[in-house]
């Protein structure tokens, strides 16, 4: 199994950074290798990634939705894929963002990638596109 964990701080009150990240159909504009994310009910989402080459669909619920502190979840159908964000705030409008992944690499380059740090830089080039994201809107895209 994979591990990343990685934290950010961003210039938005705690609501607004917990409400975007909530937004899962909204990942694919921030996160490389999520072509997208659709919510199938209200705890299901659908997930279809591309990374190195290697796409992927499954499935995930949402194991775990505190409004303004943490969201988890993980995936149902076979690929292993699970996810936690925590959100702190720091000030009025600053708030820490902490992100941990959790995947198994199948295949070689997945596993090489892994072994060389790659997968802590796309997660760290990820959350700073966050940061762009929720920043330069102003507020959170609606649900």
């Amino acid at each position: 199994m994979q591990t990343v964990e990685e934290t950010i701080e961003v210039d938005v009150p705690v609501r607004e950074a917990y409400e975007q990240w909530s937004q899962f159909e909204f990942f694919p504009q921030f996160m490389s290798g999520v072509e997208s994310v659709t919510r199938v009910s209200g705890r299901i989402t659908h997930w279809v990634t591309n990374v190195g080459g290697a796409e992927r669909e499954f499935d995930a619920e949402i194991v775990e939705d505190r409004p303004d502190e943490r969201i988890a979840w993980r995936s149902t159908d076979g690929v292993s894929h699970a996810g936690t964000v925590s959100f702190m705030q720091l000030g009025p409008r600053t708030t820490r963002v902490w992100v941990r992944l959790e995947w198994s690499p199948e295949n070689l380059a997945e596993k090489t990638g892994a072994a060389l740090g790659f997968d802590n830089m796309q997660v760290r080039a990820d959350l700073l596109r966050f940061k762009e994201f929720i920043e330069t809107r102003g507020t959170g895209t609606d649900a």
